[in-house]
C-alpha cells in the first residue's frame, strides 16, 4: 500500500469523526439556543410582572397552547429554579438578575460552541479538498497502471 493510500484512508476516517463531531456541536449549539430562549421569556415576563399590582388577572400556561385564569398573589416575589431540581423564592430584581446572569453564560457558551463548530467545518472542508485531489491521483495512477 502506498503513502498516498495510506493518506486517503487516514483522511476518511478523520473526516468521519469531524463530521460525527461537527453534529455534536450543532446539537450542543441547538439545545443552549432552546435554553436561551425560554430564559428570554422568563425575562419578558419578569419584566411584565414587574407592572403588575397584587390582584392581576393572568393566564398562565399550562401546556399545549392552554391556560388558566389566575390572580396575581404577590407583585415582589417568584420562585426561581436553582439547578437540580431545586427553586427558592427571590424578589423580582433578584430574578432578572439571575436570568441575566443565565442568559448572559449561555451566549459565552453559544458563541464558544459556534467558534469551535466553525474549525471542525473548516477541517472538514480541508480534508474534503486533500480527498479529492488524492483521489484524483489515485485514479491517474490506476489507469496509468492499466487496472
Amino acid at each position: 500500500m502506498s503513502s498516498d493510500e495510506e493518506t486517503f484512508r487516514r483522511l476518511v476516517v478523520e473526516l468521519r469523526i469531524l463530521e460525527g463531531t461537527a453534529d455534536a456541536l450543532q446539537s450542543r449549539v441547538s439545545l443552549v439556543n432552546a435554553a436561551l430562549t425560554e430564559l428570554v421569556v422568563a425575562s419578558m415576563t419578569l419584566e411584565g410582572l414587574e407592572k403588575e399590582k397584587t390582584d392581576a388577572s393572568l393566564f398562565v400556561p399550562i401546556g399545549g397552547g392552554s391556560y388558566i385564569e389566575t390572580k396575581l398573589g404577590s407583585e415582589d416575589k417568584v420562585v426561581v429554579g436553582v439547578g437540580a431540581g431545586v427553586t427558592i423564592e427571590r424578589t423580582i430584581k433578584e430574578a432578572k438578575d439571575n436570568v441575566s446572569g443565565r442568559i448572559a453564560e449561555l451566549e459565552k457558551t453559544r458563541t464558544t460552541l459556534e467558534q469551535q463548530l466553525r474549525q471542525v467545518i473548516g477541517k472538514i472542508q480541508d480534508n474534503r479538498a486533500q480527498l479529492q485531489e488524492l483521489s484524483a491521483k489515485l485514479s491517474e495512477r490506476e489507469k496509468a497502471a492499466g487496472v
